[in-house]
């Protein structure tokens, strides 16, 4: 019992350290295509809270729905809003995507360290937001002015324009990785388990040091048989560059096997010649 209660105390804990994800803020959206692929991207990355200032085309809008896909239920729960001041009324910290500052004087951040503000923020239990603007024009100087400080992604210069899902994307995927040092990457199932960077061993697991040498020596008798390391003074160069590809190929205890029977057929289909090289 006493183990339980720790462990809900752990669990408690956590949850309160989370840090609160940030509104995503649509300001007068154009297209609903573009409100579902945003929404789609928000899904991505841990994003749930979509908020519009007076879509274009109106609210609900069936065309978003169907561009969401399978984050239909994030356009389903938008809320909508009249004007900008309502809706990041009860936030305490708000960010505005820009491509250009417009000759604010505003602190400019990344996208890598505007996530990092937005999640000491919310530890601290801040309620916090970032704004979009309009697909033609992006965010308007009134908008930007109601905003704490500017994220800007870097970008060709020659071509600095982001669409309307492309920049939400780019910062959900900035918030996600801030969640950890190493967050998981890819889909995480109950048969693969989360992806990590590096080589991955299903099924198998990395050779070890003792499996790498017997084969080495398994391979090194059979080449010496065949007159392949020739000649005598080469040898050890030649046994040290042999060794030294499987170092590279990060081999596992399944390639280890692999490797040494085909050793053994090529032994054996020599032999079968009688120790002729065709």
């Amino acid at each position: 019992m006493k183990a339980k209660a720790e462990s809900g105390k752990r669990e408690q804990a956590s949850v309160a350290t989370q840090p609160a994800a940030p509104a995503v803020i649509l300001v007068r959206p154009q297209l609903g295509e573009n409100i579902g692929f945003a929404a789609r991207a928000m899904a991505n990355f841990g994003l749930t809270d979509l908020r519009l200032v007076a879509p274009r085309d109106g609210w609900p809008n069936d065309k978003a729905h169907v561009a969401a896909a399978g984050a239909a239920f994030l356009v389903d729960q938008a809320r909508v809003y009249q004007s900008v001041e309502l809706a990041i009324g009860e936030l305490n910290f708000v960010l505005a995507a820009t491509a250009r500052p417009r000759e604010l004087v505003k602190t400019v951040l990344s996208p890598e360290s505007a996530a990092r503000e937005l999640r000491e923020r919310g530890v601290r239990a801040e309620r916090t937001g970032v704004l979009f603007g309009p697909e033609r024009s992006g965010l308007d100087n009134d908008t930007i002015a109601l905003a704490d400080a500017i994220i800007t992604a870097p970008v060709n210069p020659d071509f600095a324009s982001l669409s309307l899902p492309q920049a939400v994307l780019l910062f959900g995927y900035e918030w996600l990785k801030g969640e950890s040092a190493s967050p998981p990457l890819g889909r995480v199932t109950g048969f693969d388990g989360p992806v990590t960077e590096g080589i991955a061993f299903p099924g198998t697991r990395p050779a070890t040091r003792a499996e790498l040498f017997g084969l080495f020596e398994h391979l090194e008798a059979k080449l010496d048989q065949a007159g392949f390391l020739y000649p005598a003074q080469k040898r050890p160069s030649m046994v040290r560059n042999i060794r030294n590809m499987f170092h590279r190929m990060g081999a596992s205890e399944q390639d280890i096997r692999t490797w040494r029977g085909i050793i053994a057929s090529l032994a054996r289909a020599r032999q079968g010649r009688g120790g002729k090289v065709s």
